[in-house]
Parts: structure tokens; sequence; C-alpha cells
């Protein structure tokens, strides 16, 4: 049976302008609280975490059951895709994780899928919607076919993804196929992910600031339209939250060409010139910097409230610009979240 409940955050992303705001923040479950940091020092590595799906539902709903928040979003990762597609996956310590073979060595044809590693995931999803509250609106996520390209071709992380850069401009071909098998996949993913109990769903191009503009077009626009789109078509009730990272002038052209139903926005838009750019009713999440909850006081107070008012007109789910920074005091969250839950237009 379906929820009669009133969940804020799923009515702010259906485009309901509520009075008092919903409030998530990303990474909002993990290395800043002490009851995560005492799992994994019990559970192990962080693939370990995520494969532990009794770990994996305690983590999502630590957060909710802290501070309340109006979204609890799966604890998972955006690489779990490539590893579904057959790529090794590790997390170093101090390091970041490492994808092989990585696709400057290794023809993605040669890649042996392996799609029983999505399973626990959706076991995950399902759990923690079982144990939830029923205002709580669970979040799924997938990282966007261009961020996720960036780590299969390279196979780890970079400052300017410059091999899988020069890797679209030299062979356009060969990395659209990439970039098509990632979102078929993705999709495939979400689905699952819906099916096993999320409510909504975000989509993370984490390094979509990298690209100039037509390459921003084809690499991001293009692949992330098509995802959404065809998750209108299986679930046509499912909200979907596009977020790149870094887009700056760009996030116009991204809310209008891909479809999605809220957009996310990075700390380093501005946004009084978000507000008046987007187009008109978009809800819009974000979009506070992390550093500015790690250092607290009366600026962290001041500039919440600015984000509120500025977005005031239109739906709008509170949120950072990025993910909570690890060292972030417990008592700088509470302070934001009085803030929000105070606040009224």
């Amino acid at each position: 049976m379906t929820s009669t409940a009133f969940k804020p955050l799923l009515e702010t992303l259906n485009g309901a302008n509520l009075e008092q705001r919903p409030v998530w923040l990303m990474r909002q479950a993990g290395r800043y609280l002490p009851e995560y940091r005492a799992l994994r020092a019990d559970k192990g590595g962080f693939l370990n975490l995520v494969y532990d799906t009794d770990a994996a539902a305690e983590i999502t709903i630590q957060p909710i059951r802290r501070f309340g928040f109006d979204g609890a979003i799966l604890f998972s990762d955006i690489l779990i895709v490539p590893y579904a597609m057959g790529q090794n996956l590790e997390f170093l310590a101090g390091e970041g994780p490492r994808l092989s073979p990585r696709l400057l060595d290794q023809a993605l044809e040669g890649l042996v899928a392996v799609p029983e590693r999505l399973e626990p995931i959706y076991s995950t999803v399902a759990k923690v919607k079982a144990a939830l509250a029923p205002e709580t609106t669970l979040m799924g996520f997938a990282g966007s076919p261009w961020t996720v390209a960036t780590y299969m071709v390279a196979g780890e992380g970079s400052r300017d993804h410059h091999e899988t850069r020069a890797l679209a401009y030299r062979d356009p071909g060969m990395f659209s196929a990439i970039v098509d098998a990632i979102g078929a996949v993705t999709v495939e993913y979400l689905c699952g992910q819906v099916d096993a109990g999320a409510e909504g769903l975000q989509l993370f191009d984490s390094w979509s600031g990298s690209l100039a503009p037509a390459e921003f077009e084809r690499w991001v626009i293009e692949p992330n339209a098509w995802i959404t789109s065809e998750m209108k078509r299986r679930h046509p009730h499912i909200p979907v939250i596009g977020f790149p990272k870094g887009a700056g002038e760009k996030l116009v052209a991204y809310a209008e060409g891909t479809g999605v139903d809220a957009i996310g926005i990075d700390e380093t838009i501005d946004p009084v010139w978000a507000a008046r750019a987007l187009p008109s009713g978009l809800p819009v999440q974000g979009n506070l910097d992390p550093l500015l909850l790690l250092s607290g006081g009366a600026e962290l107070d001041q500039q919440a409230r600015r984000i509120l008012e500025i977005f005031a007109d239109r739906p709008h789910v509170f949120n950072l610009g990025h993910g909570i920074g690890q060292f972030t005091p417990i008592a700088h969250v509470e302070q934001l979240l009085r803030t929000v839950r105070e606040w009224r237009p």
C-alpha cells in the first residue's frame, strides 16, 4: 500500500512551495557521525559496509534518527554501476576508489557484466523503506554517465579528468558507446531502487564542471535527458533531481534540456542569479557552502536565511552545495536545522 502521510520533501520535488522548507544534506550519512565511525570500525572497509545490507540500512537511517531530516539518502556509491558492469572496485585508504581494468587499457566489450552486484543495494533500499517514518522521503541515486565514465576510463579520480576528456575528443564514437552503456545500466539500477521503495532520485554529475559548453551538451545534457525520459516512461510518479556540480551558467541549459523535476545547485552558484535565470516554478535544491557549515557561528545563520529568502518564491529544498565535510561538528548541523525549521517567508 502507498502511504498517505504528508511528505514535505516529496511534495516540494513535485512542485509545492511549502512555508517550512524540507531539508536533507548530501553525505548526511557518513564520517562526521560518531555512530557511523563506530559501525565502520566494527565492520571494516567502505565496500564491506555498502554490501552488508543491515549495516548500509542502519547508516542510511542514522542521520534521520539523530536529526529528523525530511529525506533519507541511500548509503551506497556511484561506482556500484561500473562494478556491476564488470570492473573491479576497491577503496584504498587515503587514496580513494580504484577501478580496474581501466577503459584506457581494456575495451568496454571485454568487460563481463555482473548484474547481481546490484541486488544487495535493492535489499538495503527495502530495509530502509520498512524502517522509515511515513513522512520521511527515501531518496535513491546514481552517478550520471559523464562522471561515472571519468572513473571507468582513468580507473580513478583526477583533478581535471584530462584522460577522459581527451578520449572523448579523440574517439567520440568509442566514448559515446561507454556513455550509452553506463546510461542503460543506470536506468535499470534506478528502476530497481524504485521497485524496492525509493520515492525520489538524484543524478549526481559531480565532475560536469570540467567540460566545455559543446561537450557539456553532448556528455552531460543528452545522457541525463535520456535517463530522465526513460525514468518518466517507466516510473512517471518518481521525481528526479539533477545535480550537475560546477555547471555554472550552463545550469540553465541543463534544466531546460534534461527534463529533471528539480535541480541541485552547488555553492559556487549565486542564488540570486539562479532564482532569476532558472525556469519559473522549477524546484531548486541547495546551496549552502559545506565549509560554512563546518565553520558555524552567526555567519551560518545569516547565509542560510539569505538562501531561504532568495528562493522564497519557488519550491526549495534546503541542502548544501555539495557533501557535508568529515569534520563538521554535530552542533553546527543542529544549528542549521534550527535556522531552517524556524524560518518562514
